[in-house]
C-alpha cells in the first residue's frame, strides 16, 4: 500500500510539473490569452486549482516521504513550510482576487450561477488542512513556528467556509427557481462536498495540533495559551465542528445523487474533462468520514468512509481509461470553458 500510494505522489507530482509548465508556456507564447481568461465567468474559476493541487503535494510529502520514510528531516520540513506559505499567499491572492475581478470585471447573474464559484474560496481550505499536517511536524523543531502555522491554519478555514456558506445559498436558490444545469454541469452537483469534506478534515486536524502544542510552557504561558487542558477543550470543539460540517456535507451528497439520477434519466451526459471534477470533492468527503472513523473509534464511520473511497477509486480509475481512451483523437482537448460551462445551465 505504501509503494503503491508513492506511485500516486510522483504520477500526481509529475502531472502537475507538466500541466503547470504547459500553461505557463500558453500565457507566455499567447499574452492576449491571460486577460481574455480573467474576464471570463468561468474560466478565471479555475485559477483556484493551481495551489489546491499544489498544497496536496505539500500534504503528502510531509506524511508520506518525511514521516514514513524520514527523509529530509528539519531541512526537508522547513523546506515544506517555506512552500506551504508561499501557496497560501497564491490561495489568498486567488480567493480575494478573483472574487474582485467577478465584481468588477465580469456579468453574473442568479441563472448563470455557477457551482465553480467555489474554486477560488476552497484554495482557502484547503491550504489549511495542509497547515494543520506541517503544524505537528513542525512541533518537535519549534513550538512556536507550529502554532503560528496552526492558528494561521484556523484563521483561513474559518474565511474559506465563511465564503462558502455565503455562496451555497445562492446556488440552492437557482436551483429552486431554474432547475438543475444542463449537460456537463450537472456534474457539479458534488462540489459542496468540496468545502464541506475538506473543511471538517482540516479542522480536525488544527484541534489535533493544538492537542499537541498546548498549553505553552514558554513565552506566554502565563495567559490563556499555558492554561491546563486548552489544548484538549479547543480539540474536542474542533470534533464537533467538524462532525457538523461532515453533516452539512452529507446533505449535499443525498442532495447531488438527487440532481445527477433526476438528469442522467433524461439526457445522456457524454464524457468530458470535467468528470474529473467529481474526484476531488468525493475523495475529500470519504478522507473526512475515514478521519472520523478513527477520532470516533465508529465502525459506522469506518465501514462508510471504506464504502466511499473504494467508490471514488472506481470513479477515477473510469475517469482515467477513459481519458486515455479519447487522447489519439484529440477530442478531450476541446476548449470546454468556451464551449459550455461548467456548473451552468
Amino acid at each position: 500500500m505504501k509503494l503503491f500510494s508513492l506511485a500516486f505522489f510522483f504520477l500526481n507530482l509529475a502531472l502537475f510539473v507538466l500541466f503547470t509548465v504547459l500553461s505557463t508556456a500558453r500565457y507566455i507564447l499567447f499574452p492576449g490569452v491571460w486577460s481574455r481568461m480573467l474576464r471570463h465567468p468561468v474560466q478565471s474559476l479555475f485559477l483556484g486549482t493551481f495551489p489546491m493541487g499544489a498544497t496536496t503535494l505539500f500534504s503528502v510529502s510531509i506524511t508520506m516521504i518525511y514521516g514514513t520514510y524520514n527523509f529530509g528531516g528539519r531541512v526537508f520540513v522547513y523546506a515544506i513550510w517555506i512552500l506551504w506559505w508561499l501557496d497560501v499567499a497564491i490561495s489568498v491572492l486567488c480567493c480575494w482576487g478573483t472574487v474582485h475581478i467577478m465584481i468588477t470585471l465580469q456579468e453574473h447573474s442568479v441563472e448563470s450561477m455557477a457551482l465553480a464559484w467555489l474554486l477560488p474560496v476552497v484554495t482557502l481550505v484547503v491550504g489549511a488542512s495542509t497547515g494543520g499536517i506541517i503544524a505537528q511536524a513542525l512541533i518537535p523543531y519549534s513550538p512556536n513556528a507550529a502554532l503560528l502555522t496552526v492558528t494561521f491554519s484556523a484563521c483561513i478555514v474559518v474565511i474559506g467556509l465563511a465564503f462558502t456558506m455565503m455562496l451555497l445559498p445562492v446556488y440552492l436558490l437557482r436551483t429552486i427557481v431554474y432547475g438543475y444545469s444542463k449537460g456537463p454541469g450537472i456534474l457539479s452537483v458534488f462540489f459542496p462536498l468540496g468545502p464541506a469534506g475538506q473543511g471538517a478534515y482540516a479542522i480536525l486536524l488544527i484541534g489535533s495540533a493544538y492537542k499537541s502544542i498546548l498549553p505553552l510552557t514558554h513565552g506566554a504561558s502565563d495567559g490563556l495559551l499555558g492554561t491546563p487542558g486548552t489544548g484538549e477543550t479547543i480539540d474536542v470543539i474542533c470534533i464537533v465542528v467538524a462532525f457538523a460540517l461532515w453533516c452539512f456535507g452529507t446533505m449535499w451528497m443525498g442532495s447531488a445523487f438527487l440532481g445527477l439520477w433526476h438528469s442522467l434519466r433524461r439526457v445522456q451526459v457524454p464524457f468530458r474533462l470535467t468528470f474529473w471534477s467529481m474526484i476531488f470533492p468525493n475523495g475529500v468527503y470519504a478522507n473526512c468520514t475515514l478521519a472520523l472513523a478513527v477520532t470516533f473509534s465508529s465502525t459506522f464511520f469506518r465501514v462508510w468512509g471504506a464504502i466511499y473511497a473504494v467508490g471514488t477509486l472506481l470513479l477515477w480509475i473510469y475517469v482515467a481509461v477513459q481519458t486515455l481512451r479519447m487522447l489519439p483523437s484529440g477530442q478531450i482537448f476541446d476548449a470546454l470553458p468556451m464551449e459550455g460551462d461548467i456548473g451552468r445551465k
